[in-house]
């Protein structure tokens, strides 16, 4: 999802992701209208189908990062295999290494990896990523594009990332650009401003 600064980009990544809601029109995902659901159906529902990645890799400082990937599943009551589904996700992104480290002693680029770990640990059917390179060096943030796509086609996943460098990622399936708060790939702008999201 690509746009200027300012054009509504963040704002719908946190409407998909049951962070904000619409003040019109409504949000469908997986063929439910999300705009429905009261707090407690939001956050089961965020738990359970949505990952996060975020600029900043918001990791706890104090916790490791083992700790913080298990984190989400922890919130949402999952205890057994939670360790075992953490390790396994952060051998995956090449965190194995750094298990035991606090958060606040790995370098920019780690944390990323990290968040991805912890974005992935509920088996979530979609990821949303708002700007997850933006924050890293041109060379750190190249890997972890290759790291997501990789993950993508390897998982299954359906990750949408917002970010101001379409170049950066190279192929992908689609792309959305966001201007003025409506999107502008080639829908009739005259229809209301309804976004589907199909999660299979």
């Amino acid at each position: 999802m690509v746009g200027p600064s300012g054009s509504g980009k963040s704002t719908l990544l946190n409407m998909i992701g049951l962070l904000d809601k619409p003040t019109s029109g409504k949000i469908f995902v997986d063929g439910v209208e999300t705009t429905r659901f009261n707090e407690s159906k939001t956050s089961e529902f965020r738990n359970k189908k949505v990952g996060f990645i975020f600029q900043f890799s918001n990791l706890l400082s104090d916790l490791t990062v083992l700790e913080n990937v298990m984190l989400p599943r922890q919130i949402g009551g999952k205890t057994v295999g939670t360790k075992e589904e953490a390790m396994k996700l952060l051998k995956t992104v090449g965190m194995e290494k750094f298990v035991h480290k606090r958060a606040n002693k790995i370098s920019g680029g780690q944390a990323q990896r990290a968040a991805i770990a912890r974005g992935l640990v509920n088996s979530p059917s979609i990821v949303l990523a708002d700007e997850p390179t933006g924050n890293l060096d041109s060379v750190t943030a190249d890997t972890i594009v290759q790291l997501m796509k990789s993950m993508c086609k390897k998982i299954g996943l359906t990750f949408i990332i917002v970010t101001h460098d379409r170049h950066q990622f190279g192929d992908v399936d689609k792309t959305i650009t966001v201007k003025d708060g409506r999107t502008t790939d080639g829908e009739d702008e005259e229809e209301p401003p309804v976004m589907e999201v199909t999660i299979k």
